[in-house]
């Protein structure tokens, strides 16, 4: 184990220096205009490499005009990532096609780069004689409208500048403004003299057809003084002088959308266009319920992420659809801004055969060729299996699933008749008991009614006061009310009663004549309304007939 380590060990050395032993080339630009600098950068993360670059095979086709060291060293993760560039300031010699060679450093090598360089139109250049001055310009004279026309702005100084330069903002009525990537910086040679550039590069959409003015741009900045003081004793530089320079006005011809154009579908103004499609997993052996992501890209040269329509969505009999938010993205390239949208959704097929995706389409105007065009993906099939495991589209499993339905169904209708029966007789039996008495009445025993009405009269006619009230109580006892409730409610009673108590509890008794209480009591009217023997209270009456 020790001697395959120790082979091992120089073996992932050998590998990782492989890795790390990489020279990496690149250009701030890749199209630029006779006599203008171009900034060639080499990269490098292998820490072994010491010295520079040789740069001979650079001599044949362009002119070194400085060469800077850049050490950085980055933290990533906890790991500690040191790299080195150098910056090298590059004069092509010659227009047209010049190709980079590559440069070799210690036993790496860069790979070749090809740059066009231009011939431009130096006239404005010579005969302008300021140390400052702005050229602006457009890549055309005429767009359609909400197509992308590039106005490219360069500020050009013979002299230095101090770092509080400032132009004025890029505004115009009626369009969209995008800046194409950062402010570029290079040198420019004009009969002889050494100019340094800024250029500002600007994507413009006009809104409306018509005629398009872009109102002149303001630079300011200020001069370092480089003459010598007269003053001996003063510290520093002068104070420079403060200069601001225009642009000129500049005219862009917006055209209208031709007639030809097809009104339904939207605007598309493009130089080229591409649609692509991509799937994960491939939809090659898929079964019902398996979910798949399709993307959709549109990538267009020409226009901004955001003036892109969106693009539709796939539309199938059998497939459930899930869509995802699109990504919008712009990447700015030497002729404008590159847009492009991604639409995500998740596919799931909810039943096996042939599934058709249709056609997508899309309309746009090539503004390149100035023509209709239609870029499409063309419709495929999708062949879904089943799936054993959810038991889909199979005979047996659907047979199976019925018997199974069915039982379930007979046991819940069983239930439901049971349960429906028992809440009928439940029913009939509490309306039976609701008219029925809450206690029964109690069978009758002792004498009738008529017996003790009988033994009263006799008592009464023998003006017998105590017998006269055994029987009147014998007889209150079977009745619906009491004798004081019957005695409230009628007169002559109460006032026979008054005087049958008052013959048994005074020496008076004696004389006590009974025939006024018969008369009351033959007499007594009937209670208007007795209360029912089952009603509110649920009880029967205390003395019942």
């Amino acid at each position: 184990m020790t001697r395959f380590s120790a082979l091992l060990l120089p073996l992932l050395l050998c590998t990782a220096t492989a890795q790390a032993a990489e020279l990496t080339a690149s250009v701030d630009r890749s199209r630029l205009n006779s006599g203008e600098t171009v900034e060639l950068t080499l990269e490098t993360s292998d820490v072994t490499q010491f010295g520079k670059p040789d740069l001979t095979p650079l001599e044949p086709f362009f002119e070194v005009r400085g060469t800077r060291q850049v050490n950085q060293l980055n933290t990533l993760n906890g790991d500690n990532r040191a790299t080195t560039r150098w910056i090298i300031t590059l004069l092509p010699k010659e227009n047209g096609s010049v190709v980079i060679p590559p440069l070799q450093l210690g036993d790496v090598q860069s790979q070749p780069i090809t740059v066009q360089v231009v011939e431009s139109d130096t006239r404005a250049e010579k005969n302008n004689p300021n140390p400052v001055f702005i050229e602006v310009s457009l890549d055309q004279s005429s767009v359609y409208v909400q197509a992308q026309a590039i106005l490219t702005l360069r500020i050009y100084h013979s002299v230095s500048l101090y770092d509080d330069s400032s132009l004025t903002p890029l505004q115009i009525a009626d369009a969209r403004i995008e800046q194409l990537g950062d402010m570029r910086t290079y040198e420019k040679d004009i009969n002889g003299v050494r100019h340094g550039v800024i250029e500002m590069r600007y994507a413009i959409y006009p809104q409306h057809s018509g005629l398009l003015l872009i109102a002149p741009q303001t630079f300011s900045a200020t001069l370092v003084d480089t003459q010598p003081s007269q003053d001996a004793t003063a510290q520093g530089p002068k104070p420079g002088k403060l200069l601001r320079v225009n642009s000129a006005e500049i005219a862009l011809t917006v055209k209208p959308k031709p007639l030809t154009y097809p009104a339904d579908a939207p605007w598309l103004p493009a130089r080229s266009l591409s649609l692509s499609e991509s799937w994960n997993p491939e939809p090659e052996h898929i079964q019902v319920g398996d979910s798949l992501t399709r993307s959709l890209t549109l990538k267009v040269e020409g226009l901004a992420s955001s003036q892109l329509p969106a693009l539709p969505g796939t539309e199938a009999n059998g497939l459930r659809r899930y869509p995802d938010q699109p990504v919008l993205s712009n990447q700015s390239g030497e002729r404008g801004l590159i847009g492009s949208r991604e639409e995500r959704e998740a596919l799931v097929p909810s039943r096996s055969g042939s599934i058709e995706l249709p056609t997508v389409d899309v309309v746009w105007w090539n503004t390149f060729e100035d023509h209709l065009e239609h870029t499409s993906l063309p419709a495929r099939t999708l062949q879904v299996a089943n799936n054993p495991s959810l038991q889909v589209d199979t005979p047996a499993g659907t047979l199976q699933a019925n018997a199974v339905d069915n039982d379930v169904l007979w046991w819940w209708k069983l239930s439901t008749l049971i349960l429906a029966c028992t809440t009928l007789l439940g029913f009939g039996l509490w309306w039976r008991a609701r008219w029925q008495p809450a206690v029964h009445r109690a069978a009758q025993t002792g004498p009738s009614p008529r017996t003790l009405l009988d033994d009263i009269k006799r008592a009464c006619q023998a003006n017998d006061p105590q017998a006269t009230r055994q029987a009147l109580d014998a007889w209150a006892r079977q009745q619906p009310e009491t004798l004081a409730d019957m005695a409230a409610r009628f007169v002559p009673l109460s006032d026979a009663l008054d005087g049958l108590n008052g013959a048994l509890y005074s020496e008076t008794g004696q004389h006590w004549q009974g025939e006024d209480l018969w008369r009351a009591i033959r007499t007594i009217p009937a209670a208007e309304r007795v209360q029912d023997p089952v009603g509110d209270s649920g009880l029967p009456p205390l003395y019942p007939k």
